[in-house]
Order: structure tokens, then C-alpha cells, then sequence
């Protein structure tokens, strides 16, 4: 999770500086506060974040992999930190 310094973006992802700006006003939380909240919440070891914007609401999009090897797809609220969905992929 140290590597997870920013979040990688999707093409139709904001970009860097719209997130930066919105962690600047208080829109989000940065993602080194969201590992700190969620990580003993998660069912496994993160190995990719994106960040989003859907129906005007920030999410981080975890990829989190368990021990048998199984792949999660975790979403959480930028703003709270609250975990809104955990799907199996």
C-alpha cells in the first residue's frame, strides 16, 4: 500500500489536479487518510486504487486481493471514508 502514493486515473476519470483541488477544499479525503480508515476493514491486500466521480460523488475504487487469491473490487466514499460495496470479481 505504500506505493499507492496517488491514485491512478481512468480515462474517463477526473484528472490529477481536479482531485488535488477537491482534497485542497475538503471535497475528499486524501487516499493515505482513506488507507488509514478502511484498511482493517478490507477483506484482503490492496493492489490498485482508482478514483472516480458518479452522480456527483467522489469514490476510491479498490482492487483488493484476499488469501486465496481472490479479487475484490471495494468501493468507498472519498469523502466519509465508508465503505459503500465490496464486489467479487
Amino acid at each position: 500500500a505504500v506505493l499507492l502514493a496517488a491514485a491512478p486515473l481512468r480515462a474517463d476519470s477526473p484528472g490529477h489536479d481536479a482531485v488535488r483541488q477537491a482534497v485542497e477544499r475538503g471535497e475528499i479525503r486524501a487516499l493515505a487518510d482513506i488507507l488509514t480508515i478502511v484498511r482493517g476493514k478490507l477483506p484482503g491486500e490492496v493492489n490498485g486504487v482508482e478514483i472516480e466521480r458518479k452522480n456527483g460523488r467522489w469514490l476510491y475504487e479498490f482492487r483488493v486481493v484476499d488469501g486465496n487469491g481472490r479479487l475484490f473490487e471495494v468501493y468507498v466514499d472519498a469523502k466519509s471514508g465508508e465503505i459503500e460495496r465490496i464486489k467479487e470479481k
